[in-house]
């Protein structure tokens, strides 16, 4: 079903719910960030990646992560500025921290898909963090031969520095210290995909976090979810909302804000902005 309420009224709603709260689960997606300026296409996407759009045709930042380049100079030229700018670059916009101000005297927990990790940078408490699908600041072995992750970002920022015609220094190229295979990234896009001790560590607290709440007053607050990965976040919040009669489910997003008619009276859906909603939410 579709909400059809007015938006003023859905707002003083969602505040009032959000104020007698037992607790909050975010749950973030890529329309988060791109309310707060990370867009994939475009403006921004011609501004750091025109050479390889006149080169490949690409049209975004997507397509470019999946091409086959030839050589691995190439391929980390596009994946150092890829990472660099969506996850090493000050955001321009203040959507996160708003965020925090609006829910940091709640007892909150964040699950998120989005890999550009704009909650830690914003402020919020690390260990209410669960970045289910990994970190844009990660590397890992791409056989793997082990599950352990590294942190990227120095080498990262040395080959934004040095790269020369769509290319980094063939002695950047980050090789696995263990078996000596190229590193990759540490995305979820396949089934090489690497959980390291900290990502079962977040996984086990946010299990704990829904645990202790359990039919409590509970605010399952959906953030830019798309239909990628639904069932990582959309759909458990939609069956933890029907098993729990105190709980409230709301989605905010441009397109997709859609609930079961079994949740219908604990839902509230907004068709609007992320970045307006939670600063409309701020000031109410």
């Amino acid at each position: 079903m579709k909400s059809t309420e007015n938006y003023f009224k859905q707002i003083e709603r969602l505040k009032n719910v959000l104020d007698i709260s037992d607790a909050v689960i975010i749950g973030a997606g890529a329309g988060l960030s791109t309310s707060a300026g990370f867009t994939y296409s475009g403006e921004r996407f011609d501004k750091y990646f025109s050479d390889f759009k006149n080169k490949y045709g690409f049209t975004d930042m997507y397509y470019g992560g999946f091409y086959p380049y030839k050589s691995p100079e190439e391929y980390w030229a596009y994946w150092s500025r890829y990472v660099y700018i969506n996850r090493y670059e000050p955001a321009k916009s203040t959507v996160y921290t708003d965020l925090l101000e609006l829910i940091k005297e709640k007892d909150y927990f964040v699950i998120t898909t989005n890999v550009d990790h704009q909650f830690q940078k914003s402020g919020f408490d690390k260990h209410r963090l669960f970045y289910t699908q990994g970190d844009y600041g990660l590397f890992q072995c791409s056989v793997p031969c082990h599950n352990k992750t590294y942190n990227n970002e120095d080498i990262i920022k040395q080959m934004m520095k040095e790269q020369k015609n769509m290319r980094i220094p063939t002695d950047l190229i980050p090789y696995c210290p263990k078996c000596g295979k190229p590193m990759t990234m540490n995305l979820r896009s396949d089934n090489r995909f690497v959980e390291d001790d900290g990502w079962h560590i977040a996984a086990e607290r946010y299990s704990n976090f829904i645990r202790r709440h359990k039919n409590m007053k509970v605010l399952f607050f959906e953030l830019g979810i798309g239909e990628n990965t639904p069932v990582i976040i959309k759909y458990t919040f939609w069956n933890m909302t029907y098993e729990n009669p105190n709980a409230v489910y709301a989605c905010v997003n441009l397109k997709n804000y859609i609930y079961p008619n079994e949740i219908k009276k604990q839902s509230i859906c907004i068709n609007s902005d992320i970045r307006k909603v939670i600063l409309d939410l701020k000031h109410c």
